[in-house]
């Protein structure tokens, strides 16, 4: 049996076109895309899921709450707003697995303990280095290359009520070259991502019962 799995975006979506096309092409694939849930109204990712068919919801902390509560509510008032209002979706479309695919915001709440060990957070580094607060797409590649780091990569990994903490599943490593920019070092690592994110969402789908 295909597990669900719902994809959390906040962006263009490419590591969910790569679960999409992995789904398509294998008859193996132990998961099932059955839910994008989208940050933001104008991420690309919902076209994405369009072209796909699949179910798509935007859940902000400015569509859960209304605009004058979001503007006064503090980072961890929205996180758990959003969270408590992404998990009802959850349940209503049978998933199994969350997936963190650029998914510009934390998890809080119920959500956390309903799904443990079952929500997989994607990072653009290796990490327990370059990881927290405002570790996210390029401000990571400019920390690796402040730091004069040899190699950097990607993490997939459990997501737990901690910022990019949780069991590590799967890393990909690339060297960091003289002259590197955060683009150029992006571009390199971008492709391995998808396999990352791939391989990691298998796991765990393969994992439970």
């Amino acid at each position: 049996m295909k597990k669900n799995i719902a994809v959390l975006v906040s962006g263009g979506g490419t590591n969910l076109q790569a679960l999409i096309d992995y789904e398509k092409s294998h008859e193996d694939c132990p998961f099932h895309v059955a839910l994008v849930v989208s940050s933001t109204k104008n991420a690309y990712a919902l076209e994405r899921a369009k072209s796909a068919g699949i179910p798509s919801e935007i859940r902000s902390p400015y569509s859960v709450m209304g605009a004058e509560r979001a503007k006064a509510a503090d980072r961890d008032e929205k996180r758990l707003a959003t969270s408590n209002a992404i998990l009802p979706l959850c349940r209503e479309h049978n998933i199994d697995v969350i997936v963190l695919a650029g998914y510009l915001s934390v998890l809080a709440g119920e959500i956390v303990t309903e799904y443990d060990g079952r929500i997989v957070n994607l990072h653009p580094a290796l990490l327990p280095k370059f990881g927290g607060v405002g570790m996210w797409g390029h401000n990571v590649h400019e920390a690796v290359l402040a730091a004069g780091e040899k190699e950097s990569g990607c993490t997939v990994h459990l997501a737990d009520s901690g910022c990019d903490t949780g069991k590590i599943l799967v890393q990909k490593k690339v060297p960091v070259l003289p002259g590197d920019t955060p683009e150029t070092l992006y571009a390199r690592i971008a492709p391995l991502e998808h396999e990352a994110m791939v391989e990691g969402v298998c796991m765990v789908c393969s994992q439970i019962a």
